[in-house]
């Protein structure tokens, strides 16, 4: 198999098109590194942009120091995509530092990239580029403009979008890919997904929407009719209800109300679901009780109690599915000024239980709270051992 350090030497040429490393070994730094070509003095260097803390650094490497970065970078990360003008590349490195290179040829024509320092924004769904769903639901002109009031939920789209182009290695090609959105509501997002694995990337996936509005789910197959999106389906019912599936790769679920996310995340752990999406939505239930006599002066003013709530329920969230061997990060989804709303839980199964049982157990006692989701993992765990 080829090496990196030569595919570089090969590809860090007027061929290079783009790279993104992603998935880090480590908490706490760099979160993922988008690398492109840029012109400057009638050179071409390589911009690389780190992403961290919610902050974006930027800094120029020429070949030679641009193969040097990658390369140290692939000792701290998991996974890089590579494209240049002939080739795709996906490289993903295990714990213990084996690294897997694939190759596969371009198919198709690639857009010509712009070598500007300053450029305009890029999304995954394109500016000017009409997207059939996006212009029914309101977001864009017929003519493929964004429309002004709906360039905060263009956005949103396209962040979310981001997060499914980190997890493709994760999915696999050789099959059809199962995925489950709870609580889809008019399923912006849910649309994105299907046009974004089926259409621009090729997956065979299937897609199930969930959600217990019967008017939403009639207008929302409507849509995939319309569009011959024949394996995305929209069904009325309640999350905790659901008994549809038997095997799942992904579950998605946006702004599902309160206890609604947890009944949603313990379905997907149940099924060792590989990747969950959660952006979860009026925390409510540990609000009702949280307490902690040091802490009563804080939890005094309603506004400060309702947030700290919020994060302690999405914290804990993330520490039970780490629990349960997942590799668990909690992002950004969209920035702050947009919405309030703005966590994201993600969790990738590598069946590498935690060892936080009784971390969380304390943090539960300190608290005074008894979160829906760690009791129905508990249950779920005590009738598997009873063989239930």
């Amino acid at each position: 198999m080829e090496s990196l350090n030569n595919i570089l030497k090969k590809s860090l040429n007027k061929e290079f098109l783009s790279a993104i490393i992603s998935n880090p070994r480590e908490k706490g730094g760099i979160v993922k590194i988008k690398i492109r070509p840029v012109e400057h003095k009638d050179n071409i260097l390589y911009q690389c942009e780190e992403h961290r803390n919610n902050q974006v650094f930027h800094h120029n490497l020429n070949e030679e120091e641009a193969a040097g970065y990658i390369g140290n970078a692939m000792q701290e990360f998991k996974q890089m995509q590579m494209e240049t003008r002939k080739f795709r590349y996906q490289v993903l490195v295990s714990k213990k530092g084996k690294m897997t290179i694939q190759r596969r040829l371009q198919t198709g024509r690639f857009k010509e990239i712009d070598l500007s320092h300053n450029r305009k924004k890029h999304y995954i769904l394109e500016e000017g580029k009409a997207v059939p769903f996006l212009q029914d639901l309101g977001v864009m002109t017929k003519e493929g403009e964004i429309v002004r009031t709906k360039f905060d939920k263009f956005r949103q789209i396209n962040r979310f979008l981001e997060f499914i182009e980190d997890v493709l290695p994760e999915l696999p090609k050789d099959r059809e890919v199962t995925i489950l959105d709870f609580g889809c509501g008019k399923s912006y997002l849910t649309f994105a997904i299907y046009y974004y694995l089926h259409e621009l990337k090729g997956y065979d996936i299937r897609i199930i929407g969930l959600d217990l509005k019967t008017d939403v789910i009639y207008a929302c197959n409507q849509l995939a009719k319309k569009y011959g999106y024949r394996k995305l389906k929209f069904m009325e019912g309640n999350i905790a209800d659901y008994t549809g599936s038997d095997e799942v790769d992904m579950v998605v679920t946006l702004h599902a109300c309160d206890t609604a996310t947890d009944f949603a995340l313990a379905k997907a752990v149940g099924w060792k679901a590989k990747v969950i999406l959660s952006v979860p939505c009026c925390q409510h239930e540990v609000n009702r009780q949280i307490a902690n006599e040091t802490l009563a002066p804080l939890f005094s003013y309603g506004l400060i109690k309702e947030r700290m709530a919020a994060l302690v329920t999405d914290a804990m969230r993330a520490e039970y599915l780490k629990r349960e061997g997942y590799d668990t990060q909690i992002l950004e989804f969209i920035d702050m000024e947009h919405t309030p709303k703005n966590i994201l839980i993600r969790a990738i199964y590598t069946g590498n239980k935690g060892k936080n049982t009784e971390a969380i157990r304390t943090c539960e006692e300190m608290l005074h709270i008894d979160p829906m989701l760690g009791r129905l993992l508990d249950q779920q765990n005590e009738e598997g051992e009873k063989g239930v």
